[in-house]
């Protein structure tokens, strides 16, 4: 049995020591919900770190398979919280591709849209809560005023806040009401002027540059081995974006600007995110006036009652506000999937700490952790 002797002061040296094993979560202030780290500390500073996930499991996949192809879109959605609407996306593309068809204009410039206004909340929401972590509580408010301008409208049009529940196979749910155009513009203007605001709050702080500067430093190599991808990946440099690499919906017909920087560590991914939360409020105006000059038309296909897709096998993937979320559709020829694979940003995202957070201190845990851009429903599924 080993034995723990704790020296103080100037006779600490002569005694026999080991390291400390300190367990951050799964209920703890200093993670993002109900995540595990096991810490492996040498004084202050951390040795090894283990993530340790599946707390929140709720076994989505299993749940995939006994749901026809309308309800698995409820259960998608809701993986990572923040954004329901691209969750939904990749399930009809993967769909609508097994069945061949063919989606309305109209229905896909306006899922290009809602997707970008999807992402600027997500942003918004890691441009507030990382400062918070930090000890600045102010940029949470103004992140927070702009969020619930963007809330109004994706509220409007599909009657939730989170879980929006508005694509469907072949379409959208429903017409955009009238005057939602112009009302997404408004609001675009508003909050593309008060950017500036959170950037000049929290960019030339000098103690959130102390905190972040040269702190959890990721590199290239390392990203490429753990699949990292989204805001974190860029920041070392990673130039891939699906919206320009690879296009789905309309992004084939927009100047997709991607944001690269090099640095690597937590001011670099805090600067990706706030330029790409510009690049989204751009594309949202893009898509706003070629929705404005497309002529009226269907939303949606028809669909019979019972929706079965063809025997076969398919792979779509997006670019969601984390990072790459792809999905492994396979069928059967029922109306429920036989196998729906789902690869979620975050967790490639999270597995990375146990590359970056040794060597670190106890107190840029918390710095880094924050920089990491996760939600624990994405991890586990």
């Amino acid at each position: 049995m080993e034995e723990r002797v704790v020296g103080i002061g100037a006779g600490a040296k002569e005694l026999a020591t080991e390291d400390m094993i300190l367990n951050i979560g799964p209920q703890h202030p200093s993670t993002h919900g109900v995540l595990r780290l096991r810490l492996t500390l040498d004084g202050e500073r951390i040795a090894t770190a283990e993530p340790i996930i599946g707390y929140m499991h709720r076994g989505a996949e299993k749940l995939f398979e006994v749901r026809d192809y309308r309800q698995i879109i409820m259960l998608a959605n809701r993986h990572d919280w923040l954004s329901a609407f691209a969750n939904e996306l990749g399930v009809v593309i993967a769909t609508e591709r097994m069945l061949g068809m063919e989606i309305p204009a109209r229905a896909v410039w306006t899922r290009t849209l809602l997707a970008e206004l999807n992402r600027v909340l997500s942003h918004l929401m890691f441009l507030g809560s990382y400062p918070l972590e930090l000890g600045a509580i102010t940029p949470i408010f103004y992140a927070f005023n702009e969020r619930e301008r963007i809330q109004g409208v994706m509220e409007e049009i599909s009657g939730g806040r989170m879980h929006y529940m508005f694509n469907r196979v072949g379409g959208l749910k429903e017409e955009l009401p009238a005057g939602w155009l112009d009302r997404v513009t408004a609001v675009v203007a508003a909050t593309r002027a008060k950017v500036p605001d959170i950037e000049d709050l929290i960019l030339g702080n000098e103690i959130f540059l102390a905190r972040t500067r040269g702190v959890g430093v990721l590199d290239r190599d390392t990203i490429m081995q753990y699949g990292v991808s989204g805001p974190i990946a860029r920041a070392s440099g990673v130039d891939f974006d699906l919206r320009r690499d690879q296009p789905y919906l309309a992004y084939g017909e927009l100047p997709v600007k991607v944001v690269t920087r090099t640095a690597g560590d937590c001011h670099a991914r805090f600067e990706v995110l706030l330029e790409q939360l510009k690049v989204s409020l751009d594309l949202a105006d893009a898509c706003v006036e070629r929705l404005r000059a497309l002529p009226q038309g269907p939303i949606n296909q028809r669909l019979p009652k019972v929706l079965k897709v063809p025997e076969g096998h398919t792979y779509a993937w997006t670019e969601n506000p984390l990072g790459i979320n792809g999905y492994y559709l396979v069928s059967k020829g029922d109306k429920t999937p036989w196998r729906m694979k789902l690869r979620s940003a975050s967790y490639n995202n999270i597995q990375v700490l146990r590359e970056i957070l040794p060597g670190h201190l106890v107190a840029d845990m918390v710095a880094i952790l924050g920089s990491m851009f996760f939600v624990v429903g994405d991890i586990d599924k």
